[in-house]
């Protein structure tokens, strides 16, 4: 006999299962060196932004090499229209320099090692690991933190790493890095912060946000 839980996680793995059976990132890129920079580019920014200002910049810096041998401030000329650009031109400097320095110029396929470079913390890593190496991984961002746990997939979880945990823990590792898309999908599309669309949501009926919110109408 299965628990509650299980038989929720069930339900949402068949419904999107069903509903959205190819889920991917929404950032362009063509190898793992391009999805590194467009992910870090992408912290607290719009992944349309990202994508409108990736192609110049690749352009100008094709590798980890080319952008090693730049400077910040040339960096800066190509992502100025980003959030935080002071900042992630550093980052991309440090990681593209440290990229060529431990790793040969090439994007390292393990947690571990992805984290030593600069920009990229255990989110960042994560994404690199299900999406660039096709990896069972859990990314958390602020869309799978709230959409977890107003699902009542993590209940109460307190932090990103406790909600990482919880829904590795319990989804099945096959559908685990496609799941990381479905939760962000929903939660940029459908389950919105401010005002979510639960009369277009396909899962209300497993969701404890909308049941609790039944009870309050009736």
């Amino acid at each position: 006999m299965k628990t509650k839980i299980q038989q929720k996680y069930d339900a949402f793995v068949a419904y999107f299962e069903e509903h959205m059976p190819v889920a991917e990132t929404e950032l362009e890129y063509k190898d793992p060196y391009q999805l590194l920079v467009a992910v870090i580019l992408s912290a607290q920014c719009t992944d349309k932004r990202v994508n409108m200002t990736t192609p110049a910049l690749f352009h100008r810096f094709p590798s980890a090499k080319d952008m090693a041998d730049s400077s910040v401030e040339e960096i800066y000329t190509y992502i100025k229209s980003i959030s935080y650009p002071n900042n992630k031109a550093k980052n991309l400097l440090g990681m593209a320099q440290t990229l060529v320095r431990d790793f040969n110029g090439i994007v390292p396929n393990n947690l571990e090692d992805m984290q030593r470079l600069p920009g990229v913390g255990r989110k960042t890593a994560n994404v690199m690991m299900a999406v660039a190496f096709d990896k069972p991984a859990m990314p958390v961002d602020t869309h799978v933190f709230r959409v977890s746990n107003r699902i009542g997939l993590t209940k109460n979880s307190k932090n990103v790493l406790e909600t990482e945990k919880t829904l590795v823990a319990n989804l099945p590792q096959e559908v685990l890095s496609k799941a990381h898309h479905w939760l962000i999908l929903h939660g940029r599309y459908v389950c919105l912060a401010r005002k979510p669309k639960c009369g277009e949501c396909g899962i209300s009926g497993i969701c404890d946000f909308y049941q609790k919110n039944q009870k309050k109408e009736q």
